[in-house]
């Protein structure tokens, strides 16, 4: 089984530079794109004809903004839009796909960039969310969460993190809260297979920072601890362009 997730930074805007090919001839079980920017009558023919998988949407209320979208080739079980809070549910952050007792999250966590009031909103987001994965794991499910966390969880995870400690994304109450998902019985994969590879994820569109190697590793897979046994890998393709996120596909038997 292989999962894609990408942040294109708007979907048309990734249309249009021919950057979806690449995902979708990867060939995936499910692609989750984030910040799709876009509702689905608003792409073009030529632009849905790239599209071959069927799909779901969750767009912000807000036009332009946010969304994320999920693309699969078996139909899902269950289908879920949101986590049921309409605080964050407005925003068109989150899709949940069940197959079976599998249950994928496709999550754009919000931004704490903005100021100090996104930042409470930000770190409410990820204890609501926490707060519905608790409640599926006891339910016997298990869940890969995956999408722009909008968060380094460790110095590794980018490349100035002491110029960076008052800058949102690596601020201690957001990579706590990241701590928390792990102590509640989630692995973030690729820390876990390569405990002491740095590849990032995203880089600034300022300053040739992508060119120069200057990133923040924000984009992951957390899964469930009882379905590591089926990991096989996760690749972070940073040669794949397109948006100032690259994808990061997750593999299992």
């Amino acid at each position: 089984m292989k999962i894609i997730t990408w942040n294109v930074n708007g979907i048309r805007a990734a249309l249009n530079k021919n950057a979806l090919n690449w995902a979708f001839e990867q060939s995936p079980d499910a692609l989750c794109l984030q910040e799709v920017k876009a509702r689905p009558e608003q792409l073009r023919e030529s632009q849905n004809s790239v599209l071959n998988l069927p799909s779901v949407w969750n767009p912000a209320e807000r036009a332009g903004y946010s969304g994320v979208t999920t693309f699969y080739k078996n139909k899902p079980d269950e289908i879920v839009i949101g986590m049921g809070d309409p605080k964050f549910d407005a925003e068109g952050r989150i899709i949940q796909t069940r197959w079976g007792n599998l249950r994928l999250l496709n999550i754009y966590f919000p931004s704490g960039s903005r100021g100090h009031e996104r930042v409470g909103y930000k770190l409410e987001f990820y204890a609501a969310l926490l707060d519905v994965c608790v409640s599926l794991h006891k339910r016997g499910e298990l869940l890969i969460l995956t999408g722009d966390f909008n968060t380094a969880h460790q110095p590794i995870d980018l490349k100035n993190p002491k110029q960076n400690l008052k800058t949102s994304g690596f601020l201690p109450e957001e990579r706590e809260w990241v701590q928390k998902y792990l102590d509640q019985g989630f692995v973030d994969v690729f820390r876990f297979l390569y405990p002491e590879k740095v590849q990032y994820t995203w880089w600034t569109a300022r300053l040739n920072a992508r060119e120069r190697g200057i990133g923040w590793r924000l984009d992951y897979f957390l899964v469930s601890e009882a379905l590591m046994p089926r990991v096989k890998d996760v690749v972070i393709h940073d040669q794949v362009t397109g948006s100032d996120h690259c994808p990061v596909e997750l593999v299992l038997e």
